[in-house]
């Protein structure tokens, strides 16, 4: 049922037009002699037609084209406003303010129902577009999601690969991912930056794919000459990773490039200092030494939080972002969370 309102201050041409729109079917007519109270009905209601008169008590019909197009939401819905033939300056301006189409005074039948059909054909008409237009952009949603979810799968699993050749686990990977989500959360970043550091941290490590098997899975403390060689792997995942046309292995590259550089500059490989590593390097270091520190491996026994805990904050300023630091601290319940959640495999 097409709703239509109709606004009059003579009540004999609100009956004339509401029985004229009758006679069209489908049609609910609802009249108004005050534009006033019309403009209240159409803030709370959505017409699908309005037949507004020019010569009224305030608000007269531009008075009224205007404010009813303000309104939220009511920009596309079809306004047929009534005036006189000499009326040419009220319906140029009537036209800026947002009518659609005009009735002649005095109202012939025929126009009257004629342009009726043509608005609400209209009106349809944008319905209809609208309706596809949120299935498109419903279509385009699922679709994108599909393609996020492929692509954090393929990331996962990329991750994995470098597992299988290094003595951490998976649960390591997905807490330091964790860890330095909340990290970013409490340094006021985006949510969306939230999200996509939880994506790329994972891939901090990749590089390791590149380490021959003595020196990565040696058991006891790497030589001088050793560390040299797994020191590579930092530039080896950023190799894999960079060039890439995604944005999360694009910094999952920048990640892996620097997630062993220091704040005071004694990192690796470039010796960056301060706010010349990037942010989401300086996270991961926090979160991915913790993380070490905390976890037991083949070659040490996982160390007592204390002991960790001590280690991160002596190491503010030197190893690590203070600012990173304090906010690791200031999530610290989260932190605890996620080492229970996410627990090695015995």
């Amino acid at each position: 049922m097409h709703k239509i309102v109709i606004i009059d201050d003579t009540q004999i041409n609100l009956t004339l037009m509401s029985h004229l729109v009758q006679k069209l079917g489908g049609c609910e007519p609802l009249c108004f002699s005050e534009s006033a109270k019309a403009l209240e009905w159409c803030r709370l209601n959505d017409p699908d037609l309005i037949i507004v008169d020019y010569m009224m008590p305030a608000p007269d019909g531009l008075e009224f084209t205007q404010l009813f197009r303000t309104l939220p939401g009511k920009a596309d819905i079809p306004l047929l406003m009534v005036t006189a033939n000499d009326h040419l300056e009220v319906r140029y301006r009537a036209l800026e303010l947002g009518a659609n189409d005009f009735l002649t005074k005095p109202i012939d039948k025929t126009e009257l129902l004629g342009r009726v059909k043509n608005m609400l054909s209209l009106r349809n008409s944008q319905k209809k577009l609208a309706d596809h237009a949120e299935w498109l952009a419903s279509e385009v949603r699922t679709a994108t999601e599909e393609i996020l979810a492929r692509e954090r799968e393929i990331v996962f699993r990329l991750s994995r690969a470098a597992e299988y050749r290094d003595p951490e686990t998976g649960a390591h990977i997905l807490r330091m991912a964790h860890y330095s989500k909340h990290i970013a959360q409490n340094m006021g970043l985006s949510q969306s930056d939230q999200d996509l550091i939880l994506e790329a941290a994972p891939m901090h490590d990749i590089g390791k794919v590149g380490i021959a098997d003595g020196i990565l899975l040696k058991p006891g403390r790497l030589s001088p000459e050793e560390f040299v060689i797994m020191k590579r792997h930092t530039q080896i995942g950023h190799d894999i990773l960079t060039g890439s046309a995604s944005y999360t292995l694009q910094t999952g590259a920048m990640i892996a490039l620097t997630h062993h550089e220091k704040f005071d500059g004694t990192g690796y490989p470039n010796s960056l200092s301060g706010e010349g590593i990037p942010l989401f390097g300086r996270i991961v270091a926090v979160a991915d030494v913790f993380d070490a520190l905390t976890s037991e491996r083949p070659y040490k026994p996982a160390w007592e939080l204390e002991r960790a805990v001590a280690l991160i904050r002596d190491g503010s300023g030197s190893h690590f972002d203070p600012d990173c630091v304090e906010a690791f601290f200031m999530c610290w319940e989260n932190i605890l969370e996620i080492r229970t959640r996410f627990q090695d495999d015995e």
